[in-house]
């Protein structure tokens, strides 16, 4: 009786345990986007949530707490508690780069965070206006190191991804250009247009029917592959510079300490959601191509990410 007894105690705090791992999860998961709402961030988790409301069968609320390039959403999920309920969709910045340039953060993302997934990447485009003085990425580094200091570059944001792409540039190529720092895309995409500035490093998707209509000219895209969206534009590795790769990076995490099976969890519907024609047309139209990876993939790109743009930022000194 005492043997049969045990075994029955042990069979059914093994079934409990699996109940409440199949469970997850059994009320509403928050999804913080550390930006604005309407930004490429948000427009994306915001359908993503959707899909992982019905794969799951809880709710995916999406809450947005921008500020400070991210650090302030960043760290309320890191200081959150490590149970599934509470994620973060995090940029490049929060992910990897602004320990690099903010004095005090919050939060340590190699120590705070455990990876889900690398959900896409958004290549920066280097733009110029029709009537430049260069038709190629190529004979605009030519330019620049022939006229130093008399071309002007536009990028959204200090120590956004497009002004570190400006550093890197110039570090790599030897180039003298300035660099104009705007509050959002939308100003440099008109300043380009009219010809105020001549180049412009960003994210892609504010500058694609622009481009398309003839009004900017695309010298190249950071990205590995080209863009669907902008097919005969060349990568900066085609055009002649691989050394000039660079994209934005989103990615999924969750704070650390949250159980691998619910990271393999959300990890597998993640990448359901990614292979869905409703991701790829919501993710394609804010220039973002997407991702299939695992947790450790994830883990191991964001820390080759952050290796690579160390030196870029750390020798330009971009602090806050």
């Amino acid at each position: 009786m005492r043997s049969l007894i045990a075994t029955m105690v042990a069979c059914l705090t093994l079934c409990g345990a699996a109940d409440a791992q199949q469970a997850y999860p059994t009320r509403n998961v928050t999804i913080i986007v550390p930006f604005g709402v309407g930004s490429s961030v948000d427009i994306f988790t915001r359908a993503m949530a959707q899909h992982l409301r019905t794969e799951l069968g809880q709710p995916f609320v999406v809450v947005n707490r921008p500020g400070a390039g991210g650090n302030i959403g960043a760290a309320s999920v890191a200081h959150a508690q490590p149970d599934g309920y509470t994620l973060l969709m995090a940029t490049t910045g929060p992910a990897a780069n602004n320990k690099f340039m903010y004095k005090d953060m919050a939060f340590d993302p190699d120590k705070d965070f455990e990876a889900i997934a690398v959900i896409g990447t958004a290549p920066i485009i280097i733009a110029t206006r029709p009537n430049a003085p260069f038709k190629t990425l190529k004979e605009m580094v030519e330019y620049a190191k022939a006229n130093p200091d008399k071309l002007n570059s536009g990028f959204p944001g200090n120590g956004s991804l497009g002004h570190i792409t400006g550093e890197l540039i110039k570090a790599r190529e030897g180039l003298k250009f300035g660099t104009i720092q705007y509050k959002g895309s939308g100003e440099i995409v008109v300043d380009l247009i009219g010809g105020q500035i001549d180049l412009a490093m960003d994210s892609i998707a504010p500058y694609v029917a622009q481009v398309k209509e003839g009004k900017l000219r695309a010298l190249a895209l950071g990205s590995r592959n080209r863009f669907e969206g902008l097919p005969d534009v060349p990568t900066t590795a085609e055009a002649g510079f691989p050394s000039l790769e660079a994209s934005v990076f989103y990615t999924m995490l969750a704070p650390r300490g949250t159980s691998p099976e619910i990271v393999n969890q959300l990890n597998k519907a993640a990448n359901d959601y990614l292979k869905t024609e409703t991701a790829i047309k919501i993710l394609g139209g804010a220039g973002i191509q997407p991702s299939q990876s695992t947790p450790a993939e994830a883990k191991k790109y964001i820390a080759a990410e952050a290796a690579k743009w160390e030196p870029i930022i750390k020798g330009a000194n971009i602090k806050f």
